[in-house]
């Protein structure tokens, strides 16, 4: 149905997505009345919940992308398009649920910077 390179890359976006939401979707939970009175432990359950959703993407991602389970990938070439995905996710993330937070020039340099890594990782020299 989907090549082993697509679905590898869209579970990485469900199972990032997942793994941002576990990371840092517990610092909203106070602007929730459901929240607001959740202590660490509590925040902390929520959190391992939804990372396990997390794990039910990602090991499957490795397992078909990865080159000598047949998938396209290096391990090195997996482990790039996670960290260009997570980025991705995070930014996208952090832009809808926090509004107070601004990217500024930097960020978008380090970001091309990360993208131009990819790059690099994935010539073939």
């Amino acid at each position: 149905m989907f090549p082993k390179a697509l679905k590898t890359i869209l579970f990485l976006l469900i199972s990032n997505s997942f793994m941002t939401l576990a990371w840092y979707g517990h610092l909203k939970f106070k602007e929730y009345s459901w929240g607001k009175s959740l202590g660490l432990i509590s925040v902390i359950l929520i959190s391992w919940g939804l990372a396990f959703f997390e794990y039910m993407f990602q090991v499957p991602a490795n397992r078909i992308g990865y080159k000598e389970d047949g998938g396209p990938f290096s391990l090195v070439e997996l482990k790039t398009i996670q960290e260009a995905i997570t980025l991705i996710v995070f930014m996208i993330f952090t832009l809808v649920f926090f509004k107070n937070e601004r990217l500024a020039w930097n960020h978008i340099v380090g970001f091309l910077l990360i993208i131009a890594a990819v790059f690099v990782v994935f010539k073939k020299w």
